[in-house]
């Protein structure tokens, strides 16, 4: 089978959206499928193009069995509302040639796009159109949802109606739509998707490579941490973290001479939190770790933070939470009861309402002194196990599409068979 995959974001990026498209990308093409990207220049999350990466150019190679085209976009040093939509827009312009190009003289079966960036997707939908592949689009994050929460878009403007309607448009042109979570499937459900082109395609971790770790951490050496206990925030510093509670958590609790805080990241906000933490001497601030020390990583955390600001609930998963929990490490967590990340924390950790970090640091307090710790490190790895294994929902997911392209070839030879058996009158 060929697969074609649109999608802004893709390794060398270490975090975020670029991890699953790539780890999907790559298993793909190691069961025997093709496997072709058009992706953007790597520059999350420090919003800036890495080293050793054209800017300005278009770029194509092969990178573990997958043919990748890298375009060039528009990436701001600080990302607003209208700058991230002309961020977006520049990499769709981009990528419309290669794209349409790939489409018509290599023929995909399959044409993936993922959002963000939902501005991209009609592109992958012309695309499937013009070589008659089934189009795929995957919601990592409501980016739309997110802008009106976050007020950068308003109801009732015309600029905040015609985005509505061109989400509409774009999720209703789709074959296939999926989603990382059961509320975000529901969302689309909302949306007006069609139950029989709803799919949920979950986030994972390879529970191999992450494992829990019963000796201590390198890094405690490396970085000098002496304390008992670490409480872990790894990952992108940005606005839909809410990051900021840690840094007061750490704050509220400076006279635990057992605990020390470490965040470990890079992002646009990274400078203003490390001002706001001048005078901590129990925070430490890194930056993110190679791959291949990922594990070393989750492993020095005896508690893992994972904030999220309230607006951003079931718009998406937080990503991160899969290796977390494979880490067999307790999280503790900020969001509303009932929401999505409510629920898959619910029994590995604790969570408490968004922006109170009086109650964040007293879960923090509670895991590290609490008698219910080992059950909830033990439950944190059984549920990855049960639910994130990265080869059980990659395997599920290469079925699916294979059964799809089946169903999807049958159709084309009816149609081909009958217009063989009755030909158009000229």
């Amino acid at each position: 089978m060929k697969i074609l995959i649109i999608g802004l974001n893709y390794a060398p990026e270490k975090i975020g959206i670029a991890v699953y498209t790539t780890g999907m990308a790559e298993d793909f093409a190691s069961r025997g499928h093709k496997v072709q990207v058009v992706a953007g220049r790597p520059y999350y999350p420090a919003w800036k193009i890495m080293d050793g990466h054209n800017a300005l150019a278009v770029g194509r190679g092969i990178e573990r069995g997958v043919d990748i085209t890298r375009v060039p976009h528009y990436v701001p040093r600080n990302p607003s509302g209208a700058k991230r939509l002309l961020h977006h827009a520049s990499f769709a312009l981009s990528a419309l040639v290669p794209a349409l190009s790939r489409a018509i003289a290599w023929r995909p079966d399959v044409v993936l796009t993922i959002a963000p960036s939902l501005i991209a997707a009609p592109i992958a939908r012309m695309a499937a159109a013009l070589c008659g592949a089934r189009s795929w689009l995957h919601i990592q994050d409501f980016e739309l949802e997110a802008a009106f929460a976050m007020g950068l878009l308003k109801d009732g403007k015309r600029a905040g109606w015609l985005a509505r309607w061109l989400e509409a448009k774009v999720l209703g042109a789709f074959d296939s739509v999926s989603a990382v979570s059961p509320q975000m499937c529901r969302k689309l459900a909302e949306k007006g998707v069609a139950a029989e082109r709803i799919a949920e395609f979950r986030n994972w971790a390879d529970i191999e490579a992450i494992r829990p770790m019963h000796e201590p951490s390198p890094y405690r050496a490396e970085w000098n941490i002496t304390t008992q206990k670490v409480a872990l925030y790894s990952g992108a510093i940005a606005n839909k973290q809410g990051i900021e509670i840690v840094v007061e958590a750490a704050r509220l609790l400076r006279n635990q001479k057992d605990l020390t805080f470490v965040i470990c990241g890079e992002g646009p906000n990274r400078a203003s939190l490390e001002r706001q933490a001048i005078g901590l001497d129990n925070i430490q601030f890194h930056d993110l770790q190679p791959q291949e020390r990922f594990n070393a990583l989750l492993g020095l955390a005896d508690i893992h933070l994972l904030p999220q600001v309230a607006t951003a609930a079931d718009l998406m998963l937080p990503s991160k939470l899969t290796g977390i929990l494979a880490s067999g490490r307790p999280v503790v967590a900020t969001a509303d009861k009932g929401t999505g990340l409510a629920i898959e924390v619910e029994g590995c950790g604790l969570v408490t309402p968004p922006g109170d970090a009086a109650a964040f640091a007293g879960a923090i307090m509670q895991l590290a002194h609490g008698n219910g710790y080992r059950k909830m490190a033990e439950e944190a790895r059984r549920r990855a196990e049960q639910k994130w294994d990265g080869q059980a929902i990659l395997g599920a997911q290469e079925a699916r599409l294979v059964a799809e392209n089946t169903c999807l070839n049958r159709v084309r030879k009816r149609k081909n068979a009958r217009a063989l058996q009755y030909p158009r009158a000229r």
